[in-house]
């Protein structure tokens, strides 16, 4: 199977893709395109679905992955660091040709940024903690000291957990809503009364309201698609023992 590469239209012919599981050579419970080092899966099937995905999206690439830790934090890559060296952040952005860009996600929102113009390119991961705290926001910074202006940047909201699919709890909302009362209008009430978060609709909110030139967002459940990407709170609910991860990628040609 072909690694499966979902592309945005908003992003143009830049380098980019938000993948899947599909296409990669790990098996069992994470069968699939995994390339979360974090998981319990074989390493060298991780490094091997790594090649895959660069070979999908720019041959011959180095890969940048940062240590994600939900925060609102953005740092420069000017190279592919080691992988016991990569610093704490959730934000990334380049102007380096032929580096890529890697966000890991299993649930959370992975986000793109380009400015066409100014040659520069972001990514971002952003799940709940990571999107309410300004990583977005942090990700368009870094690109304006690169020359980006954020009028000019694109932004693409790949899969991500949808509303549907994430039941939170009250203390949850409030703590959205207590930043922002306008934060209530992503919250409805799901089948059993509790909220429901809409996570996706939260970020491209973030990136409107950071001024950037166009948002886009690509509609993908990863929790209700098990054919087709990793979740982790699907894994959750069936009692598996681990969950892949799968990464989105975007760079600037060599």
């Amino acid at each position: 199977m072909t690694v499966d590469v979902i592309r945005a239209v908003s992003l143009g012919q830049l380098p980019h893709g938000f993948l899947g599981r599909r296409g990669g050579v790990s098996t069992g419970a994470i069968s699939g395109l995994n390339v979360g080092y974090g998981s319990g899966d074989d390493r060298d099937s991780i490094a091997a679905n790594r090649r895959l995905a660069i070979e999908a999206i720019m041959s011959g690439a180095e890969l940048a992955t940062v240590h994600q830790v939900h925060s609102a934090e953005a740092v420069h890559a000017s190279n592919a660091w080691p992988q016991d060296q990569r610093p704490r952040a959730d934000g990334m952005v380049t102007d380096r040709p032929g580096l890529l860009l890697g966000i890991l996600t299993a649930d959370c929102a992975p986000v793109l940024l380009a400015d066409h113009h100014a040659v520069v390119v972001g990514a971002a991961h952003a799940g709940w903690r990571g999107a309410l705290a300004g990583v977005t926001d942090a990700t368009i910074a870094a690109m304006e000291q690169l020359g980006a202006r954020r009028e000019n940047i694109h932004a693409a909201v790949g899969p991500c957990i949808a509303q549907d699919s994430y039941e939170v709890d009250e203390a949850f909302r409030a703590r959205f809503v207590a930043d922002d009362a306008d934060n209530e209008r992503f919250f409805v009430a799901g089948p059993g009364g509790k909220p429901h978060f809409d996570l996706e609709a939260y970020v491209v909110h973030r990136l409107i309201a950071a001024g950037v030139g166009e948002v886009e967002a690509l509609n993908l459940d990863t929790y209700s698609d098990a054919d087709r990407f990793f979740s982790f709170r699907r894994a959750t609910h069936c009692g598996e023992a681990d969950y892949g991860r799968q990464i989105a990628l975007i760079g600037i040609p060599g």
